[in-house]
């Protein structure tokens, strides 16, 4: 096989298997889009009954691992709305923006950075539109519009990625001086960098750890939930001493990517991207990058900031945010490492992780979300055997009712045990037991596990601490 064939063949089948999630997704009320009911509303979605619970477990597990594990983490929830001067000290009125061109023909608006990008062309993020638009005019017979096929494109220019608001502004003029939808957590934490030092216990060097919305207006929203326009971001920002940021750039690097091998993803998915064109500002800058079906992309960024950030808030807030250090007497701007993560992004790709198809000895189909148990929005399935004897089915209520007061479970009566197990396996659902008549004589329930579909008989007592060893 060609190089050529190669590579359509293993977009094809990167094409194929982002359908199957896209389409499961919905299927199984993992992700829908937003305002369905209303034709929707480009690049916003919303996350079911499934994808709730997974987005959670994702959250709970990055948070025990920043916060609980460690001493030197503290968490925050900073307001999603702020004052518009903290979004002019940290650049983002003037530089938070990508490149926008649009379509002659069909008036599309398109990012130009991704033109460049389907067409085998890079184009770095912080590049001037000068230097953009040199490279989009060296090869613009190479580009063409993905809605009309047109290849006639306005130049490339800055678009503000900032979302605007009137909030508290009640003049018709509010766009003059608008309020915004923050575009990152991070500025939260930064801002409140000195009310954190005053009011509790931490010493250089610590942490600053956050869960919360985002908001971009997007130009081109694609490929599902991997890049919206309303986001959660799971973001930390290390407070060190000048001098110490190679030391721990590199600490937080492999803790961040050891984090990623605890939830279960394999390593050959995962892999490592330097930015080599930095913001003046940064000392370093690394992504950890994964296997989505469309190519390897960002799933979370560890950057070494330098003091910008808080020397900025300094500067447009007139307050001093220095730090003195109670050993040394010394006064100083501490220096930032930051790890950014989206919760959307790890959501696709813990699923495009755990996807997979085989075929049993039968020849029947079977679909399979090989989740780990932490990440699992099921941990235990309960079903009765058949739905139409009450005795059983009381029997399934009463363990069902002791399992969830530990774990989530799901009771489930609907259909044949065959169908139960499948719907199961298509959620990630670890284990699944059956009550049966065996259950009502000698209290023996079933457990299937979904990675084997074995199934073995445990006492209740023997269960429950089958279940803790394994699900704990």
């Amino acid at each position: 096989m060609t190089k050529d064939k190669k590579e359509n063949s293993q977009k094809k089948d990167g094409d194929d298997k982002f359908a199957k999630l896209v389409s499961l997704c919905k299927r199984r009320g993992f992700v829908f889009p937003s305002s369905e009911i209303y034709e929707g509303f480009t690049a916003v979605y919303d996350y079911g009954p499934y994808g709730v619970e997974l987005a959670n477990n994702i959250k709970k597990l990055w948070w025990k691992e920043m916060t609980q594990l460690r001493d030197d983490v503290v968490g925050l929830d900073s307001a999603i709305f702020m004052s518009p001067k903290i979004w002019e000290a940290s650049g983002h009125v003037k530089g938070f923006s990508d490149p926008l061109t649009e379509c002659k023909k069909c008036h599309a608006r398109l990012r130009l950075d991704t033109l460049l990008e389907d067409a085998g062309i890079f184009a770095d993020e912080k590049m001037t539109e000068d230097e953009i638009n040199k490279i989009f005019e060296n090869n613009k017979d190479k580009i063409k519009c993905p809605t009309c096929g047109a290849k006639d494109f306005t130049p490339g220019k800055k678009f503000n990625l900032l979302v605007q608001s009137n909030l508290g502004n009640f003049t018709s003029d509010w766009t003059k001086e608008p309020t915004y939808l923050r575009g990152e957590t991070c500025q939260g934490i930064y801002v409140n960098y000195k009310n954190i030092v005053d009011s509790s216990r931490v010493k250089i060097p610590f942490g600053v750890a956050q869960i919360g919305k985002a908001f971009r207006n997007e130009i081109t929203a694609r490929q599902f939930i991997f890049r919206t326009r309303e986001f959660e971001q799971m973001e930390m920002q290390y407070f060190i001493k000048p001098g110490d940021d190679e030391k721990f750039f590199n600490e937080w690097k492999q803790l961040r990517y050891d984090f990623y091998l605890k939830l279960g993803f394999l390593p050959e998915n995962l892999r490592w991207h330097q930015h080599e064109n930095l913001v003046f500002y940064a000392k370093a800058a690394y992504d950890i990058e994964f296997n989505f079906p469309f190519g390897f992309k960002e799933m979370e960024g560890i950057h070494a900031r330098g003091d910008y950030d808080l020397s900025q808030h300094a500067k447009f807030s007139s307050q001093d945010l220095n730090y003195l250090d109670p050993q040394t007497n010394e006064r100083f701007v501490p220096h930032i490492v930051e790890t950014s993560a989206g919760v959307g992004r790890i959501f696709l790709a813990a699923l495009s992780n755990a996807y997979r198809e085989e075929v049993n000895e039968g020849g029947e189909p079977r679909v399979v979300l090989s989740l780990k148990p932490s990440l699992a929005p099921i941990k235990v399935a309960v079903f009765p055997l058949l739905k139409n004897k009450p005795e059983l089915v009381a029997k399934a209520r009463e363990i069902f009712d002791i399992l969830k007061q530990k774990w989530k479970c799901e009771f489930d009566d609907n259909g044949n045990i065959g169908k139960r197990y499948r719907r199961q396996d298509e959620i990630g659902t670890p284990y699944c037991l059956t009550i049966d008549f065996d259950t009502l004589e000698n209290s023996e329930i079933t457990l299937r596990d979904r990675e084997t579909m074995e199934q073995k008989k445990f006492s209740l007592e023997n269960l429950l601490t089958y279940l803790h060893q394994e699900l704990d």
